[in-house]
C-alpha cells in the first residue's frame, strides 16, 4: 500500500483507476493542497493517553449505511464514508491490498477540519492479532509497532500503535489500528493522517469507532 501521508489527487491516478471508480480520497503518495479553508489546526491536547470525546453523529456498517461491513460503529460529526468500488480488482491491488487485508471503506475527515481518514479493511477468518501483525508488516516504512489486547465495544480486539517513515517529508508519523474477529472474517479499522499532529487530533473519532464496534 503506498504511503498515505498526503491526500490523493484524482488527476494523479491512472486513467484506468478513475474509470474503475476507485476513489481513495483521503491520503496517498501525491503531495496535496494546503489545509482546507476553515480547517482546524491539530489539537495538541488530544493525545494517545487522554483523547477528547467525540459525539456519535451516524452509524457505519449497518443496513442502509454507506459501506456494507461485517461490523458497525459510530461516526463522529462530519466524517464522510464512501465504499471502495471494485476492491478485489487485481489491477489495483497495490492500492486496495495490504498484507492479508482488502480495503472496503474510507471515512474522510476533511469535512470535519482534519486531513486524514479511517479506513476499514477485511481479511479472512482467523486470529485478529495475526491479521493485524501481517497488515502492519506489509506497510512500507512501518516500525516500532506496539500491540495490546483490548476491547472494541464488547468484542475482543487487538490494537497497534506504530510509526511510519515518510521519505518525501523526511519525518515519521504515528498511526494506529484495531482488529476484531467476526464470523465473516477479520476487520481492521485503521486511522491515518497527514502527520502525527493530525493523527492525534483525530483520536476522538477513532476512539468513538472502537468503543461502539459491533459484529453484524
Amino acid at each position: 500500500m503506498p504511503d498515505r501521508a498526503r491526500p490523493i489527487r484524482t488527476s494523479a491516478l491512472p486513467a484506468a483507476l478513475v474509470a474503475a471508480g476507485l476513489l481513495l480520497t483521503a491520503c496517498g503518495t501525491t503531495p496535496g493542497p494546503d489545509r482546507p479553508a476553515g480547517a482546524r489546526a491539530p489539537q495538541a491536547t488530544a493525545t494517545a493517553e487522554t483523547p477528547e470525546k467525540a459525539e456519535a453523529a451516524a452509524t457505519l456498517g449497518g443496513p442502509g449505511s454507506a459501506c456494507a461491513l461485517p461490523v458497525s460503529f459510530a461516526l463522529a460529526e462530519d466524517w464522510k464514508p464512501e465504499a471502495i468500488k471494485d476492491p478485489e480488482d487485481p489491477e489495483f491491488a497495490a492500492l486496495t491490498r495490504q498484507g492479508p487485508a482488502v480495503v472496503r471503506c474510507e471515512v474522510d475527515a476533511k469535512p470535519s477540519g482534519n486531513i486524514g481518514y479511517l479506513r476499514v479493511w477485511t481479511a479472512g477468518k482467523g486470529p485478529a492479532r495475526t491479521a493485524l501483525e501481517a497488515f502492519v508488516k506489509a506497510e512500507k516504512g512501518s516500525s516500532k509497532a506496539s500491540y495490546r489486547e483490548t476491547k472494541a465495544g464488547a468484542l475482543p480486539a487487538t490494537e497497534v500503535t506504530y510509526t511510519v517513515s515518510n521519505e518525501l517529508m523526511e519525518e515519521s508519523k504515528e498511526e494506529r489500528a484495531f482488529a476484531v474477529s467476526t464470523p465473516k472474517g477479520t476487520v481492521i479499522v485503521h486511522l491515518g493522517g497527514l502527520d502525527t499532529g493530525e493523527h492525534r487530533a483525530m483520536l476522538p473519532a477513532y476512539e468513538l469507532a472502537k468503543s461502539t464496534a459491533k459484529a453484524l
